[in-house]
């Protein structure tokens, strides 16, 4: 399934450099600049990244800033005085980070943003997935599952819930969704009872597993107390999602079981599809965006210019963009991994990752990475 055996990464990434290793620095220091540990998902990105560099050889400085971009621009400031040669970064807030950042680039200091792009910046390169199409799998998931392009004269009530406006990927999560089912709002197959059609009016500031709850609570009482009744909740990641899950089991009052949509993986949420509260996320491997972030660095560090033939040295399936993503001050070089669908029926193919296994009553997944 696209090479996506983490447990190979390091092996597959030290054969694939064995040009670059005769002129790499022993103990060169990286700084990973993580946004907070109140979600799985950063824990894992944050757990991985630093073992797979240490695995490599590099020192690690690793920080998590709690959710609070002042934070994270005192972590990374200490990061530059502490002569990081490197700087991987998870944006809190993508239009913050100009004025430090202007500091690493005086420093000679290469700054790669990690899964969400930084505006503004003199970023190297992007490393992540393809955000836009991660909302389109959630939406052709919904397509499929419902037969939308038979369906005739029926009609289905759909909800969106979005992510976070300063994480600059929830615009794309939320767009490939949207963009993917239009022709059946507009053809009136979807209805959308609540009126939400934008970002902003479904947006979810810091991707609050409560305040998604709350503001679905909201939208059940409003539109749907009266008995209507909910088909489809497509939330953009899983954290949103365990939210959403949690205010259709309390305040739902219709008797069938909603689409939800999720991304991520998260432990709690793949527990919800087994036990039918989520229906999919859609997965992005770990491992296998540190093992092209960690390729990317040891390129740099030993003087090369990464392009497109990088890509034939990654231990996972990605392309190579120079068009998409611009942070305002161009177009940053970006190497986009390939999400893929994750529901009840193929669980397996994250056990064949090898970053998660079964419990002892193979019942439910748990997460082989720290």
């Amino acid at each position: 399934m696209k090479k996506l055996l983490a447990m190979i990464l390091v092996v597959c990434m030290v054969c694939s450099l064995g040009a670059f290793t005769a002129f790499a620095d022993e103990g060169d220091l990286i700084g990973i600049s993580m946004p907070t540990k109140s979600l799985e998902r950063w824990n894992r990105d944050g757990s991985y990244l630093k073992e797979q560099f240490e695995a490599a050889g590099y020192k690690v400085e690793l920080t998590y800033s709690d959710n609070d971009a002042v934070q994270q621009n005192n972590d990374i400031s200490n990061m530059i005085a502490d002569g990081v040669k490197v700087l991987v970064i998870v944006a809190i807030d993508s239009d913050t980070l100009s004025s430090v950042l202007k500091d690493a680039e005086e420093a000679g200091i290469t700054v790669i943003a990690y899964d969400r792009l930084i505006n503004n910046a003199n970023v190297a390169y992007y490393v992540s997935f393809d955000n836009y199409t991660v909302g389109v799998l959630q939406a052709q998931y919904v397509i499929d599952a419902l037969d939308l392009n038979n369906a005739g004269d029926k009609t289905y009530n759909i909800e969106f819930t979005a992510g976070d406006p300063a994480d600059t990927n929830a615009g794309y999560f939320f767009n490939g969704a949207f963009d993917t089912l239009k022709p059946f709002i507009d053809a009136g197959t979807l209805k959308i009872p609540s009126g939400k059609t934008t970002f902003e009016q479904v947006a979810t500031p810091a991707w609050s597993t409560d305040t998604a709850l709350e503001n679905f609570q909201n939208t059940l009482a409003s539109y749907y107390g009266d008995g209507t009744v909910l088909d489809i909740a497509l939330c953009s990641n899983d954290s949103t999602a365990a939210g959403v899950a949690q205010a259709i089991i309390s305040d739902y009052a219709g008797d069938n079981q909603p689409i939800v949509t999720g991304q991520d993986g998260d432990i709690g949420n793949l527990q919800n599809i087994v036990d039918g509260y989520q229906t999919m996320t859609v997965y992005k491997n770990v491992a296998d965006e540190a093992g092209v972030t960690l390729v990317l660095v040891d390129a740099i560090l030993n003087g090369a210019t990464p392009g497109a033939e990088l890509v034939e040295k990654f231990a996972a399936e990605a392309a190579f963009d120079t068009e998409t993503y611009d942070n305002g001050l161009g177009v940053v070089p970006s190497y986009l991994l390939v999400p893929y669908s994750i529901d009840k029926d193929n669980l397996e193919l994250l056990v064949d990752t090898g970053n998660y296994k079964w419990d002892a009553d193979n019942h439910y997944l748990v997460s082989t990475l720290g």
